[in-house]
C-alpha cells in the first residue's frame, strides 16, 4: 500500500490511497473530544456533531441530509473523547460531492436555536438508552471512576442536566477554540488521482483561515486504586477490572495490544473465554481492551455473568493474570499468539472504510501512516520478555481497580 501526503497552507493535512474499487470513502477528523470540553461544557462535542447535519448557510437540514443519501451514499459521523470525525462511502464518481458538503457542514452549518432544542431530546433519549445498557455503561463508568476529575472522566454523551444546558453560543464558542486546521485530518480512499483529491481540498477546505491551536490538553497523573461495588437491577452481573495504561507514544502499545488480545480479544480461544466460557460456563461475554490516548491510555477486563458467579470468575480471570506475569510465554505459543493477531490486523485492512479512519487517526497522532507489512512486523519483534514485563505492570493486582454492577436482590 503507498499513502499520499499533502499538507494546504492553512494546515489542514491530506492522506489519500488509490484503490480500484467502485466505492470511494472520505472522513475528516478533528483532533477534539470530550476531554477538550471546559467543565460547563459536558457532552458539547457530541451534541456538535449531531448538529452539524441541521442546516447551513446555503443548505437546509433536507438538503444536508440528503446530497449524498440521495446518490446511495452512507453519511455517518462519530465523537471520542480526542476525536471528532465525519465520513462518507459513495461510488467514486460523487467525490467533488462529498468534498463539497463536508466542508459546508464544518464551516457553514448555522445551529438553529428551535434544532437545537430538539436535537438535546434526541441526545437525552440516546444517553437513557445508554443507561438501560449495563455491558456498555460500565465501560464508562469505569474510566470515570479511573480517570477521576481528570477531563478524560467525562462520559462522551455526558448527562440529561448538562445537554439541557447547551446553547448556541457554547457550540459557537467551543468549534472556534477547538477545531483548528493543523488539527484536521483529510482521509480518501478510493478509484481518485490524488492531484485531484488535492484539488477538490484546495477548493473547498484551503479557503479556511488558518488558526493552529494555542492550548494544550491536561495530562493525566493522578491515579489511585478504587473498588467499587455498585446495586443494580438486572439478570447478570457486570464487571470491570484494570486501570491506567500506556499513551500513543510509548513504544510498548504494540506488545501491550498484543497481550489484550490474547487475554480477551475477538478469538473465541482467548484465555479468558476459554477458562471463563468453554471451559466454566459461567460468562457468555468476556473481553478485554486497550485505548490509547495522547498522554495516556486504558486496559480493561469486562465480564458478564451468572448473578452469584462473581467470585468464581474473578478467581479464574487471576489464576490466567498471574500466568502472564510469573511465566514468559514459550516460543510456540508466542508464535501462535503473534500468528493470530497479524492475521485478524490483515483481515482488518481488507475494509476500505476502516483504512481510511485509521489513516485519518494515523496522521493525527503520528503524522504519517504505517504500512500493514510494518505494523505486523511490530508485533512479530514482540518478546515474550516483553510481554511478562508489561504484564507485571499493566496486570499487577495491587494497581487494578475494579468496578462491578451487583445484582440487587
Amino acid at each position: 500500500m503507498e499513502y499520499l501526503f499533502h499538507t494546504l497552507p492553512n494546515g489542514i493535512r491530506i492522506v489519500h490511497r488509490c484503490t480500484d474499487t467502485l466505492v470511494g470513502h472520505l472522513a475528516v477528523m478533528i483532533n477534539t473530544g470530550t476531554r477538550d470540553e471546559e467543565p460547563n461544557e459536558a457532552g458539547l462535542a457530541h451534541f456538535i456533531e449531531h448538529m452539524i447535519f441541521k442546516g447551513t448557510n446555503k443548505r437546509k437540514m433536507h438538503h444536508v441530509l440528503g446530497y449524498l443519501e440521495n446518490i446511495g451514499a452512507d453519511l455517518n459521523a462519530y465523537t471520542t473523547k480526542e476525536e471528532t470525525c465525519i465520513h462518507a462511502s459513495f461510488i467514486g464518481q460523487y467525490y467533488q460531492r462529498a468534498f463539497d458538503l463536508f466542508a459546508d457542514i464544518l464551516t457553514n452549518s448555522t445551529f438553529p436555536e428551535k434544532e437545537i432544542a430538539k436535537e438535546k431530546d434526541v441526545v437525552i433519549d440516546e444517553i437513557n438508552g445508554y443507561k438501560d445498557t449495563p455491558a456498555e455503561l460500565i465501560f464508562d463508568d469505569f474510566e470515570e471512576m479511573v480517570f477521576k476529575d481528570h477531563p478524560l472522566a467525562k462520559p462522551i454523551l455526558a448527562t440529561p442536566s448538562a445537554v439541557k444546558k447547551i446553547t448556541r453560543n457554547k457550540i459557537l464558542s467551543f468549534i472556534a477554540r477547538h477545531y483548528n486546521t493543523d488539527q484536521i485530518v483529510i482521509s480518501s480512499v478510493g478509484n481518485i488521482p490524488f492531484k485531484k483529491v488535492v484539488k477538490l481540498a484546495e477548493t473547498y477546505f484551503g479557503v479556511i483561515q488558518s488558526n493552529p491551536r494555542a492550548k494544550g490538553r491536561t495530562p493525566f497523573n493522578d491515579y489511585q486504586k478504587k473498588d467499587i461495588v455498585l446495586k443494580k437491577t438486572g439478570f447478570q452481573t457486570h464487571c470491570m477490572i484494570g486501570g491506567p495504561a500506556y499513551s500513543y507514544a510509548d513504544q510498548r502499545r504494540t506488545p501491550l495490544a498484543l497481550l489484550t488480545n490474547m487475554l480477551g480479544g475477538p478469538a473465541m480461544n482467548s484465555r479468558l473465554s476459554m477458562a471463563l466460557r468453554e471451559k466454566s460456563g459461567i460468562s457468555y461475554n468476556i473481553e478485554s481492551a486497550y485505548t490509547p490516548y495522547c498522554d495516556t491510555g486504558s486496559f480493561m477486563i469486562y465480564l458478564g455473568i451468572d448473578n452469584g458467579s462473581l467470585d468464581k470468575a474473578l478467581y479464574l480471570v487471576n489464576i490466567e493474570l498471574s500466568k502472564f506475569r510469573e511465566k514468559k510465554l514459550g516460543t510456540m505459543q508466542l508464535h501462535l499468539a503473534k500468528q493470530q493477531f497479524a492475521g485478524q490486523m490483515a483481515i482488518s485492512f481488507e475494509s476500505n472504510l476502516n483504512d481510511t479512519l485509521s489513516m485519518a487517526k494515523s496522521v493525527l497522532v503520528y503524522d504519517t501512516v504505517d504500512t500493514p507489512e510494518m505494523l505486523i512486523k511490530k508485533v512479530l519483534a514482540v518478546t515474550s520478555e516483553d510481554l511478562q514485563d508489561i504484564a507485571n505492570e499493566i496486570l499487577n493486582p495491587d494497581k487494578m481497580s475494579s468496578l462491578v454492577y451487583l445484582n440487587r436482590k
